[in-house]
């Protein structure tokens, strides 16, 4: 829930046209309205707009275009800062806000023509250090999937072991995952529709784990007493034990509590790992294209999917001893 209650008009026009004319999902928005909220609160206190000494208390819909006219690069950087040394962001989050900061001024400067200069328009973002993707191995997969599908003290083992093989296969999102229906699914033709970020859908092909798994939950799936609410449960192919469509939270538990079964760190793993797992296993072991596996991912940029080509010493390994100069001696 985006609360924009206590923005101004401008912040909540930018936020509205981000959700509606950019298609950006409602966690994106909220992300931004968050981001901009703590910004402004900061140009208040930097511009001795406001006496109030708790930060997280101080008011932005008192916050004028003319006030916002004002601020600086000089005046950006200052807020970067601020995050780094007061609130001990790192690089990855300051980027992102840098990020919403060049977005929100690009909207008022171009799209909207509520302020003239673009003081964000030539902001730096900080410099990332690329992190490999943490993932399961294929043995530590096939031992989470085996004691799911054999856990008989579990009423709902069926449930559980459908989402953790679409996670394990697929490489769905979280949000993916909760927001099938059951019409999504082509059973005939063996592959589903799924809304991305930004709204998008792509379809994703299923192979015979995910089909059978998906029919060994439908025959024990409630069929009575499903609720009819604004979630659309009774359309949901994954409900909760209160036969309503299953939440992310819901989902979260289900996967922590099957990975601490298999004996594996719940603070390293999580469901997005095995997003990453299903990425990773299918490039090592399925030769499968790039490009590909970017559509399966539904990632907008290759560069985002190429993370995963680096993740393997062996096949490194591999590549170079395949070379046909590798067995080059000099006579």
């Amino acid at each position: 829930m985006i609360n924009i209650e206590n923005n101004p008009e401008y912040l909540n026009s930018f936020l509205q046209y981000s959700l509606t004319y950019k298609k950006k999902s409602p966690e994106s928005v909220n992300q931004y309205n968050c981001d901009l909220t703590m910004f402004l609160r900061y140009m208040k206190y930097l511009f001795k707009l406001t006496d109030e000494e708790n930060f997280n208390k101080i008011t932005i819909n008192d916050f004028t275009l003319e006030q916002l006219s004002k601020i600086t690069q000089e005046n950006i950087h200052s807020f970067i800062t601020y995050l780094s040394i007061k609130r001990n962001c790192g690089p990855a989050t300051c980027a992102r806000k840098i990020s919403t900061i060049r977005i929100f001024f690009k909207y008022l400067t171009i799209t909207a023509k509520l302020l003239k200069d673009n003081p964000a328009q030539n902001l730096e973002t900080p410099k990332l250090n690329k992190r490999l993707p943490r993932y399961l191995t294929l043995e530590d997969s096939e031992k989470l999937l085996s004691l799911t599908y054999s856990d008989d003290s579990n009423e709902n083992k069926e449930r559980d072991f459908a989402i953790i093989t679409l996670f394990l296969n697929c490489g769905l999102r979280l949000s993916e995952l909760v927001g099938i229906n059951i019409s999504d699914i082509k059973f005939d033709d063996q592959k589903m529709t799924v809304i991305g970020k930004g709204n998008k859908e792509r379809s994703i092909y299923l192979n015979k784990a995910c089909i059978d798994a998906i029919n060994a939950y439908l025959d024990v799936r409630p069929k009575e007493g499903v609720k009819k609410d604004k979630k659309d449960s009774d359309k949901a192919l994954f409900l909760s034990s209160y036969k309503q469509r299953i939440s992310k939270r819901t989902v979260e538990n289900i996967v922590s509590k099957e990975l601490a079964r298999a004996g594996l760190d719940t603070t390293k793993y999580s469901t997005h790992k095995l997003r990453h797992t299903a990425a990773t296993l299918m490039y090592k072991y399925g030769e499968v294209d790039i490009r590909a596996l970017q559509e399966l991912l539904g990632h907008q940029s290759i560069s985002t999917t190429e993370i995963y080509t680096h993740v393997d010493n062996d096949q490194v390994r591999t590549a170079v001893e395949s070379n046909p100069l590798s067995q080059f001696q000099v006579k």
